[in-house]
């Protein structure tokens, strides 16, 4: 199997294709059982999402640089207004696919969070970016696509689409892993992951129907984190 690490983004593209795997599989499964006795099942995965977000918070070790990051990251994507142009995306998107705009959004959003937060994407992708073979990765997909079974079921199609994302942010991440190494240290992976984790308890709040915290709009806090780190270091 060492040939497969000569294979461009093997590791980012069998990510993928292991999370629409698994996706299609829980929407065979979502297809079979009725609303009602996919209500329990929902619920559950929204606690899920939420206690997942909450155990990656707290392994922060300079919660300032994570309060920071959310705060000043969540400002700036309200003034480009990330949240609104990816609700219009999801619209166009949903159409396409004949599913519900805002059960689509839902989904997407959930899993590519899910699925990109981890430390786990961002090590991989190094461990690959730098020459190594992608074991990291290949280990991370067998987990994303079982876990896409169970999400995908709840959630419906858009977590099969969040396969796109994965696949862009861990190989933009691959093929600049010589260049971002030097800024990419344990410490900003633990930070990052830590951001990351709020809005994984956010987007399980929402699913709950608890809370309309525009996630989405918290996207910078991931590059703030690097750079408060860097600063205040």
């Amino acid at each position: 199997m060492e040939f497969l690490s000569s294979v461009p983004l093997f590791g980012s593209m069998a990510n993928a294709v292991l999370i629409a795997a698994g996706s299609a599989a829980g929407i065979l499964l979502r297809k079979r059982l009725s609303p009602k006795a996919m209500e329990l099942p929902m619920q559950g995965m929204s606690l899920f999402v939420a206690a997942l977000g909450l155990g990656m918070a707290i392994k922060s070790t300079r919660p300032l640089i994570v309060v920071g990051s959310i705060a000043g990251g969540s400002l700036i994507g309200e003034l480009l207004g990330i949240e609104a142009a990816f609700e219009t995306m999801s619209k166009r998107l949903g159409k396409i696919s004949g599913s519900d705009g805002s059960g689509f959004s839902a989904g997407f959003i959930t899993a590519s969070l899910v699925y990109c937060t981890g430390s786990m994407a961002v090590l991989g992708s190094f461990e690959e970016g730098l020459g190594g073979y992608p074991s990291l990765l290949l280990t991370k997909g067998l987990i994303d696509g079982m876990m896409s079974v169970a999400m995908a079921a709840s959630l419906g199609f858009g977590v099969m689409l969040s396969a796109i994302p994965v696949f862009i942010y861990q190989g933009t991440l691959t093929l600049a892993a010589a260049k971002l190494q030097p800024f990419m240290s344990e410490a900003a992976v633990t930070e990052m992951s830590a951001a990351g984790g709020i809005m994984l308890t956010a987007i399980g709040l929402n699913l709950l129907g608890l809370t309309k915290i525009r996630v989405m709009n918290m996207l910078p806090a991931f590059v703030l984190a690097i750079f408060l780190l860097e600063f205040l270091h």
